[in-house]
């Protein structure tokens, strides 16, 4: 697509480097000439995080998830090494953590989501030691594949906290990959193996709770619902959770660990909640269509820092980043917003080496394939090529370039 000859002198300003950040710059200088865009990002790496599961089973190198910041930002475009602290949508601009005063004529907050290792007692301060490790630290990945690397008998523990979480399938395919491995190593028999998860169901899907729970039951997985991990004592090598949902703790159980892949509980940037931006879930507030803020014309959201009731995975960021693209290009030309999403997302479910379970679906649930002949509900060698090749090649050769192949939004 050729950009729009708009003459413009507009200013946009994007709250974030990661993948929605990035990629839905390259998307908007796709549609609009010349226009004046600027990153606002403290981190000196841009991480390609879908694959740090792949790490954790042995089978992906974390360094190919890592590149500097600079290489990915578009060219012509500005960026600023700070965080945001406020957002004053009325004069329209952000102040920095340095204290700069940024203006903008549009805002785009992709700033992501924050990951509340601190509200686990006792975590922080055990993690990459003690057994005690998670494949959503670039740190740790590696430590994962480590445990089950070494481990030939004894406690592992899976824990996943009440979402909204950023790639819901991820604490059960940490799961999957390290059963996967021990069978294959024949130990799987001597380790007890508990998955204990916050919710009421293995996955929020019910098509795909089927070919997951068989896969829980080959593994001898012992599924533990409505336990949330609130405490861990790294040394004595105890994890402690609450049951029931019960957030003050009176009904607790203990269990003993040899190996503890954590995934911790995770918010909105603080900055959201203090500039009045958010709903009462405390995400950003954008029309679920649109995107853009209910309260604040010139301010739009996208990734996972979104108050929109799809699963936050990278492949909803990837629709989205064309969704408000599209959107300010057609404000700029006067016209009314041109694109609606349609929340979908996709969670490729690694059950074990070789096979996926590529889970596609929107609002409510509803199935969105991208290749309907495919029964997507089954694992499949196809979904596991591209999770495991094709998607991080595309990744970094064409989401992060405009490239926009099956993004549109279904109608």
């Amino acid at each position: 697509m050729k950009p729009e000859k708009i003459n413009t002198q507009k200013k946009v300003v994007v709250i974030g480097g990661g993948s929605s950040g990035i990629s839905v710059v390259a998307s908007i200088r796709k549609r609009v000439k010349g226009i004046d865009i600027t990153v606002i990002e403290p981190g000196d790496c841009h991480y390609y995080q879908p694959a740090w599961t792949l790490v954790g089973g042995g089978l992906f190198d974390i360094n190919e998830t890592r590149r500097s910041m600079r290489a990915v930002i578009p060219p012509g475009t500005a960026w600023i090494q700070d965080s945001v602290v406020r957002v004053e949508p009325g004069p329209k601009y952000v102040e920095t953590r340095q204290g700069q005063k940024i203006n903008y004529d549009f805002l785009i907050v992709a700033c992501g989501l924050v990951l509340r290792w601190d509200k686990i007692e006792g975590l922080e301060e055990t993690l990459g030691m003690n057994g005690v490790t998670s494949n959503y630290r670039f740190d740790l990945a590696e430590y994962t594949w480590r445990l089950v690397r070494e481990m030939q008998g004894g406690e592992a523990i899976f824990s996943q906290p009440p979402i909204p979480i950023k790639c819901a399938g991820a604490p059960q395919k940490a799961l999957y990959l390290s059963c996967d491995h021990w069978r294959r190593q024949g130990v799987l028999n001597n380790i007890n193996v508990n998955f204990c998860l916050a919710g009421a169901a293995v996955f929020g899907v019910p098509q795909f709770v089927p070919p997951l729970t068989h896969y829980l039951k080959k593994y001898r997985a012992q599924v533990n619902f409505r336990h949330n991990l609130v405490r861990v004592d790294g040394q004595r090598r105890q994890a402690t959770f609450s049951l029931d949902g019960d957030e003050e703790g009176k009904r607790e159980v203990t269990l003993p660990f040899d190996m503890l892949h954590v995934v911790p509980p995770q918010s909105a940037p603080a900055f959201i909640s203090q500039s009045g931006l958010t709903d009462e879930s405390g995400w950003c507030d954008v029309d679920k269509f649109t995107l853009r803020h209910k309260q604040w014309q010139t301010i739009f959201a996208v990734g996972d820092c979104c108050a929109t009731p799809n699963a936050k995975t990278l492949a909803a960021a990837r629709k989205q980043v064309v969704v408000v693209a599209e959107n300010i290009a057609a404000q700029l030309n006067g016209a009314p917003d041109a694109a609606r999403y349609d929340g979908y997302g996709s969670c490729p479910l690694t059950v074990e080496k070789g096979k996926v379970v590529l889970a596609e679906f929107g609002y409510d649930s509803k199935l969105l394939p991208t290749f309907p002949l495919f029964d997507n509900t089954h694992p499949s060698r196809m979904a596991w090529w591209l999770k495991a090749w094709f998607l991080p090649k595309f990744y970094w050769a064409g989401m992060l370039r405009g490239v926009e192949w099956f993004a549109k939004s279904k109608p």
